[in-house]
């Protein structure tokens, strides 16, 4: 079998706890590249601070940002998919953060909202190199293009805020929590359309450039990579992967700091 699409998530599988991609990865990545097979980041990231890692890995075409909700080519400036929170559930959202004094965050495509700074900020900074904008959430669900709220839990206090936020819209969106190799004890609760998964984008991105499912090899650690890992033909999951991110993989690699992806690209791409 031919494998012609790779989808690789970042944190925790290309990423480590230094923010960065080890050579070993770059050299299986660049292995992949100079022998045509596509490898296509898909990530919870934000635009901003997924551009410098595509750039770093001389990759071109498309690429799965926002936990879905954005298809993306930063070399051809080109969007394939895009589907932003509905207005009128963000206007909801920023009213009920309000009301319970929880700590929002609002993306569009190129920037980063905050009402106000937060303990979480020096993280953005730090680690994901964003800075974020201080402004009113008043009227801001009719005037930007917003693909992904955010919510950082930190503590006991904050996950009963985010569990309620949760229960009070339900279906109405999706959620799907992430976790940084840097940051071990925080979650980052991705807060995104209903329609929105990476298992969606990935999706639509091999039909719209004809690739069947079984020509697809996926590779993540976390929750929210499980609908990324059932669209392909190949599931791979890292050695320090939750249980139910394993139990859909028919592989298991190694961690990000012993280099799984460059493992589990020689076994699977030899030559």
């Amino acid at each position: 079998m031919q494998y012609r699409l790779v989808a690789i998530d970042l944190d925790g599988t290309l990423v480590g706890r230094d923010g960065k991609i080890a050579e070993e990865d770059k050299a299986a990545v660049a292995h992949l590249t100079n022998n045509f097979v596509q490898v296509v980041l898909c990530t919870g990231r934000i635009f901003q601070t997924t551009v410098p890692f595509i750039e770093e890995l001389k990759l071109k075409k498309h690429h799965i940002m926002f936990d879905g909700a954005l298809i993306y080519s930063p070399a051809g400036r080109n969007t394939m998919y895009s589907l932003p929170l509905q207005p009128e559930v963000v206007k909801e959202a920023v009213e009920y953060c309000r009301a319970e004094d929880i700590h929002l965050e609002l993306y569009s495509r190129d920037t980063f909202f905050i009402e106000r700074a937060h303990w979480s900020d020096e993280i953005h900074r730090n680690f994901f190199r964003v800075e974020p904008t201080i402004a009113s959430f008043d009227g801001i669900w009719d005037n930007e293009n917003l693909l992904k709220a955010e919510m950082v839990v930190g503590s006991l206090d904050d996950a009963q805020k985010a569990k309620g936020f949760a229960d009070h819209f339900g279906e109405r969106l999706n959620f799907s929590i992430a976790h940084t190799p840097a940051y071990p004890e925080v979650e980052f609760l991705n807060i995104i359309h209903p329609g929105v998964s990476k298992g969606t984008a990935l999706r639509f991105l091999a039909k719209e450039l004809g690739y069947h499912h079984t020509e697809i090899v996926a590779i993540g650690d976390g929750m929210n990579d499980i609908s990324l890992l059932k669209e392909a033909g190949l599931a791979i999951a890292m050695g320090d992967a939750p249980d139910e991110v394993k139990q859909v993989s028919q592989y298991t690699t190694l961690d990000v700091e012993h280099h799984g992806v460059a493992e589990a690209i020689k076994l699977f791409f030899p030559g």
